[in-house]
């Protein structure tokens, strides 16, 4: 018998007959990273909506939307010519237009920002807002419409996942895209990701034709999303930390 029995219990309990405690999950399983993302666009519209004037605001999309016109040669190229091709992303057309991208953002962002890191979810952001803006610029060279919103790096999001043929596991008690990449020809023979692709392509170009003529107010810029969809889907091998 030990002489001190307080201990044997306390091993009992830790490799005995006694179950260990059950892990805890976080309160949040979303990324830092993405949270950080939420913040900025929910933040920034708040302020937008609340603290500034409507003259104010004008001046801050004036300044942080991307508008094609403004690389026409007619305009000087200002610091938000060089700025606004990644700031039109952290703004928002309204709070339907916000909530349903913070939605998507959670969504996708999450699996793909544990996958990848911080740092590398940060640098594929600016790839696939990049990307969606040259798209929408080469096909509205003349459009003085503003646009913003996040789209262009979520649509991103979900081509990258589609690499991943949309496998996630939660083995870190968050969700994150699992297994070996898909190639591109892999990816195109699964059942799974051609429908995906084929439907999100549908709704995209039937969003964006039903909503009116591109350069009207109001009118969604699914070339936007089909550039961030396409960069994230083609791009994303160079931003995963597990090349195989």
């Amino acid at each position: 018998m030990s002489a001190d029995p307080l201990r044997d219990t306390d091993r009992e309990s830790r490799g005995g007959p006694f179950p260990p405690p059950p892990r805890r999950e976080p309160a949040f399983n979303i990324p830092a990273v993405v949270l950080v993302f939420i913040a900025l666009c929910v933040g920034i519209h708040l302020v937008r909506g609340y603290l500034l004037t409507p003259a104010m605001d004008f001046e801050v999309i004036l300044a942080g939307a991307f508008i094609p016109l403004r690389y026409s040669g007619e305009y000087l190229l200002d610091l938000p010519a060089f700025t606004s091709p990644l700031t039109y992303s952290l703004l928002h057309g309204g709070l339907a237009h916000l909530a349903v991208n913070m939605i998507w953002l959670a969504a996708f962002g999450s699996p793909l920002a544990t996958r990848i890191g911080p740092v590398r979810f940060v640098l594929f952001w600016c790839a696939t807002t990049l990307a969606a803006v040259a798209l929408h610029y080469v096909l509205h060279m003349d459009s003085n419409v503003p646009l913003v919103g996040a789209s262009g790096a979520i649509s991103g999001m979900m081509g990258a996942a589609a690499r991943f043929g949309f496998r996630s596991s939660r083995g870190a008690g968050r969700a994150a895209f699992e297994g070996r990449m898909l190639t591109i020809p892999e990816a195109l023979s699964s059942r799974t990701v051609v429908t995906f692709l084929a439907v999100w392509f549908v709704i995209n170009l039937a969003t964006g034709l039903a909503s009116g003529i591109p350069g009207v107010d109001g009118a969604i810029a699914w070339e936007a999303h089909v550039g961030g969809f396409l960069a994230g889907f083609l791009a994303v091998r160079l931003f995963d930390r597990r090349r195989a």
